[in-house]
Order: C-alpha cells, then structure tokens, then sequence
C-alpha cells in the first residue's frame, strides 16, 4: 500500500477506534491518524500470530483486525495515562 492509503486506512481505523472506546483523548487527527496506523500493524501481528493467515490489501477481516489493534492500543495508552 501506498502511503496515502496507509494514512487514510489510518484515518478510517482511528476514528472507528475512538468511537468503540468513547472517552476523553487529547488526539488531534495527526494522533488519530497514528492510533489507526499502529493499530493496523498491532492488528496484522495478532492476525497472524493467531494463524488467520498474512493481511495483506484491504478487505473486511483486515479492516476487522485493523479496528481490534487500534481499540487496543487505545486501551493501553489509556492504562498508562491513568499510571502517570
């Protein structure tokens, strides 16, 4: 993929993310952009390390896999705030 698509993929998952996990997060779109960025990557690593097979292009499970990384790493950045 490209890198506009990685941003708008980025864009899409970030924003489902933070609608699944309503809250207070101090993300602006740069931020909601990374969350679904390092979500999609989360996703893709769980994805195949539970043997649902590789996650490449874009399709429903990826998108699936994709959203549950990005509410994850939300749940963590989360975690940690409340630590601090």
């Amino acid at each position: 993929m490209g890198i506009l698509a990685w941003i708008i993929l980025g864009l899409l998952v970030g924003v489902l993310a933070r609608f699944l996990m309503p809250g207070t997060q101090p993300l602006g779109i740069i931020g909601t952009i990374l969350l679904g960025i390092v979500g999609a990557v989360v996703g893709g690593f769980i994805g195949i390390q539970m043997g649902w097979g590789n996650v490449h292009g874009f399709d429903l499970r990826s998108l699936g896999l994709a959203i549950l990384g990005g509410v994850l790493v939300l749940f963590l950045v989360r975690l940690f705030q409340q630590g601090s």
